[in-house]
């Protein structure tokens, strides 16, 4: 079978247009086509990926803009090929809660074309083999959510203030990110073969120390904000509170990833000088994340913001795992990037039916007391739950432990103090689920099992966070080789610095 990676990119977008210009009733039902065509698509190339060849798979690659040097060129790797899979899933089961509860009640028609550019502009952003096209990918698929929430926000004077933060926030980052992607083109492509952003030119001529150092700061900038990661998290309360439930779904589950992808992608292997020198730095970064994010999560009363802080704190694990340059903890880190979209997604719409039975209230202290009229719904509420927390057995479990163990094997002592966050995480994931399901019953709380409709979207994904407990190998198998070629580069000045600060001359202080 011929794979087309133009067509699993760019259908979400085909069908957002169609929905645009059909009949009401009918634009979320093309939304949703379109959705499921993809994850179709996307179920296809994971199951022909093959795991024993190395390198791309399925390439796409024209010249784009000669003058420039900028190609269409499309690839799928160990790195992209289950995110890929997994935001099509997280899309799909975004559209079937939008279709099946017919929302948005308004203009469904331009709904169905923001969600459908944000899907394509995520695919592209993995799919994008050539720098410039990732820049660009990574800019576009925003847009979007900045329309969403300002047209169907919740609160009609807060969403504007809340989302342009948000855009604020990300604007500078991805300002600052083209720049470092022109300085790298020029400088890697300095010579008579003229300027080039594809990524395997890149790595082929890698810029020197020096120009590496700002070039992977901004971009680590843009990736800690588009996580985010503290302390470039000032537009994540707003904006989590404000965006509309299945938006925020995708958003949370997937947009983070991107950026993670990003430093696994573009931050080790274009720059690894600089990656081994500010690795402290982004430990420190990502260890003031898990601790802070988790603090705040079992601090805050709001249900969507236990969930945006726990995020903060993951995607802290997350960056532990990548720069502790050790294949099992980057390893592991790519796997937690599937585990926390697979769980932080189906969650946000636990809350919406958390909140539909607590008299539209988000707040916890509205909650409580339905667990026992309720069994399904706390069963399936506490599968997400356990899998939040890391609980043994669990697939987050897994992810957790390969980080935690690469971490310990190049920064013990920060290791062992983001161990703490693994313990932390089970106070803020509990006390969730108990403030929701069990204690007292909140004055407005309807007692309501799962529906039909509401088995249709959570289901799935449920089956999908047990089947990857049973068998996580079939990430971790497809990821190996492309995380050990994305460190390659990392390890390697690794070990020249640390033979150039062992040698005499370096000890005694000679020039």
């Amino acid at each position: 079978m011929t794979i087309h990676l133009s067509i699993v990119m760019w259908l979400p977008l085909a069908a957002g247009l169609v929905a645009l210009v059909m009949p009401r009733a009918l634009a979320r039902w093309v939304m949703l086509l379109g959705a499921l065509l993809t994850l179709a698509y996307a179920i296809v190339i994971a199951a022909d990926y093959d795991t024993a060849q190395r390198g791309l798979q399925y390439v796409t690659d024209e010249v784009w803009i000669k003058t420039l040097g900028i190609h269409y060129k499309l690839g799928v790797s160990g790195l992209n090929v289950i995110l890929l899979l997994t935001t099509a899933g997280l899309f799909a089961g975004a559209a079937l809660w939008a279709a099946l509860r017919n929302e948005p009640a308004e203009r469904p028609g331009l709904y169905a074309l923001l969600m459908g550019l944000a899907q394509s502009g995520v695919m592209g952003a993995f799919l994008a083999q050539d720098l410039a096209l990732f820049v660009i990918f990574f800019d576009v698929m925003l847009v979007p959510f900045y329309f969403l929430t300002l047209v169907w926000g919740t609160d009609p004077e807060k969403r504007g203030p809340a989302v342009l933060k948000l855009f604020i926030y990300t604007l500078v980052g991805s300002l600052l990110m083209l720049v470092g992607a022109i300085a790298t083109g020029v400088l890697a492509s300095e010579g008579p073969g003229g300027i080039t952003f594809v990524l395997s030119d890149l790595r082929a001529n890698i810029v020197s120390s020096g120009s590496q150092d700002w070039i992977f700061l901004v971009f680590a900038l843009a990736f800690l904000i588009k996580m985010p990661s503290f302390p470039f998290h000032g537009w994540m309360p707003d904006g989590y509170m404000q965006m509309p439930i299945a938006p925020l779904a995708v958003f949370t589950a997937i947009l983070s990833k991107v950026a993670a992808y990003g430093f696994l992608q573009i931050a080790l292997p274009l720059f690894p000088h600089a990656a081994v020198k500010y690795q402290e730095l982004l430990l420190l970064v990502a260890l003031a994340s898990i601790l802070y994010g988790s603090a705040m999560a079992f601090t805050t009363t709001q249900a969507r913001l236990v969930l945006g802080y726990s995020s903060v704190a993951q995607l802290g694990f997350i960056v532990l795992g990548i720069f502790s340059l050790d294949a099992r903890g980057a390893d592991g880190a790519l796997l937690q990037s599937v585990n926390h979209a697979i769980v932080a997604g189906p969650l946000i719409f636990v809350v919406a039916l958390l909140a539909a039975r607590s008299g539209g209230s988000e707040d916890l202290r509205d909650m409580g007391g339905i667990a026992t009229k309720a069994p399904a719904f706390a069963a399936v509420f506490l599968v997400f739950t356990f899998a939040l927390l890391a609980m043994p057995g669990t697939s987050n479990f897994v992810g957790e432990f390969m980080i935690l163990l690469g971490v310990f094997q190049a920064k013990t002592a920060i290791a062992i103090i983001a161990s703490v966050g693994v313990a932390m995480a089970a106070v803020y994931a509990l006390r969730l689920y108990i403030r929701a399901m069990h204690n007292r019953v909140g004055p407005l709380v309807q007692a309501r099992e799962l529906t039909v409709r509401d088995g249709l979207v959570l289901v799935p994904m449920l089956l999908a966070v047990v089947a990857l407990a049973l068998y996580p190998q079939f990430a971790l198998k497809r990821g190996e080789h492309a995380v050990a070629g994305s460190l390659a580069a990392a390890k390697l000045s690794q070990k020249q610095q640390q033979v150039v600060a062992q040698s005499p001359a370096a000890k005694d202080g000679t020039p």
